[in-house]
Formats: C-alpha cells, sequence, structure tokens
C-alpha cells in the first residue's frame, strides 16, 4: 500500500543553495568573534603583567653616598610663607666675641734741658770768669754810667752771668727777653751788657733814665 503525501513538496535547488551559503556565513561570523575574544585576553593579561615585568627589569635605584653638600643641604631651612603672611619667628644663631688687641700708647718725648736756661737753648754757659769792671768796660759802658748799671744788674742777676728766670725765659746779666734778642751768647757778660746799653737808650733815652724807672717800679 503507498501511502503519498500531496503536501510535500520538493526544495528549489535555489532555497538549498542560499540556506548553505548563510550556515558557511554564521560559521565565519563565529571565527572572527573568537578570534578577536582571544586577541582581547591576551591584551588584558598583558596590560596587568607588564608593570610587573618592567618593574623586575628596571634596576633597583642605588643610593648615593653622603657628601659635604648633600649633609649641608639637609641642614637647610625650610621657610614656608602663606598667602596671609605667616609670621616666622627668627633663628637663634650663636654669637663669638673678637679681641682687638689696643695700640700701646706712646711714651711722651720729654726734651733736654737746655743748658744755661730754658730761654737760652743751645747756648753754653759762660765760664770766662772775669769781674764787672772789666765786663763793663769791655761793653763800652761810660765810667759815669757804671754806678747805674751795677745798681740794676746787682738786683736783677746778682751780676751772675748765667742766672735764668725760669718763668720768663730771661736770661744773663741783666735778664734780657726773650735771651734770643742778645747778638752772639745771652750769657756772655760783655754780650748781655753791650745789648742792655742800647736798650736802656733807646728805651728810656740813659742808664740814667733807666736807672730811674726801676727805683719807681722795681723792674726795667
Amino acid at each position: 500500500m503507498n501511502l503519498e503525501r500531496s503536501d510535500l513538496s520538493p526544495v528549489p535547488a535555489a532555497k538549498g543553495g542560499a540556506a548553505r551559503a548563510g550556515a558557511r556565513r554564521r560559521s565565519r561570523s563565529r571565527g572572527v568573534v573568537s578570534v578577536v575574544s582571544a586577541l582581547a585576553v591576551v591584551g588584558f593579561a598583558g596590560a596587568l603583567v607588564a608593570p610587573t615585568g618592567v618593574a623586575l627589569a628596571a634596576p633597583a635605584p642605588q643610593e648615593s653616598p653622603d657628601s659635604a653638600y648633600s649633609l649641608a643641604l639637609a641642614d637647610t631651612q625650610n621657610l614656608t610663607v602663606t598667602v596671609e603672611g605667616a609670621a616666622i619667628a627668627p633663628v637663634v644663631r650663636g654669637s663669638f666675641e673678637v679681641y682687638v688687641k689696643p695700640k700701646p700708647a706712646p711714651e711722651p718725648t720729654v726734651a733736654a734741658a737746655p743748658r744755661g736756661g730754658s730761654s737760652g737753648g743751645s747756648l753754653p754757659p759762660y765760664t770766662g770768669g772775669g769781674a764787672p769792671a772789666e765786663w763793663m768796660a769791655a761793653a763800652g759802658i761810660a765810667e759815669s754810667d757804671r754806678q747805674y748799671v751795677d745798681y740794676i744788674v746787682s738786683r736783677e742777676s746778682g751780676w751772675n752771668p748765667n742766672a735764668t728766670n725760669k718763668s720768663s725765659g730771661a736770661c744773663g746779666l741783666v735778664q734780657a727777653l726773650p735771651c734770643s734778642k742778645v747778638p752772639g751768647n745771652g750769657y756772655d757778660p760783655v754780650d748781655n751788657l753791650r745789648w742792655a746799653t742800647g736798650y736802656a737808650t733807646g728805651r728810656y733815652g740813659s742808664w740814667s733814665g733807666a736807672y730811674n724807672f726801676w727805683i719807681n717800679n722795681h723792674w726795667w
């Protein structure tokens, strides 16, 4: 007994080829997806492993030895000033003292006392000897004036040729002031009397006039 299905109809050849082509496309798509997934997994694993590998490959940093510069740099102050202007405490620093040796004070120079008196300078004292009459004669004093000369000289110097007034510096028989006025040596009795004659006549007109002035004033 043959049973035949009248509802079965042969599949056209064109439709069967299309079905096979679609199956091949789906198969290639699944292959591409698998490859992309594999690459993604490999890339993710590489991203995780790369830092570790770089860390393992990089050499460990070596500590630099201490130096004078590094030690000084460590001791420096780090000052931070805010925008508002923070108050910074002053740095307390050590102090030191400097001793300066003073210069020694110069010793005072003492001038040697001049011979023959303070005003005579380097004039030597008189050592020639003689007597008042001889000195007056050698100085050219007239005999009529010698009594006046003797009175004045006896009170001025006591007929000491080397007499010197320590306060004024007057010197010689008539106490010439200053001693440097006497030409020659103020301590020489002849030079002193010769100058005194000119002084008496020029100031008082004569030895008599000088005598009268001395009587009234006790100086001339």
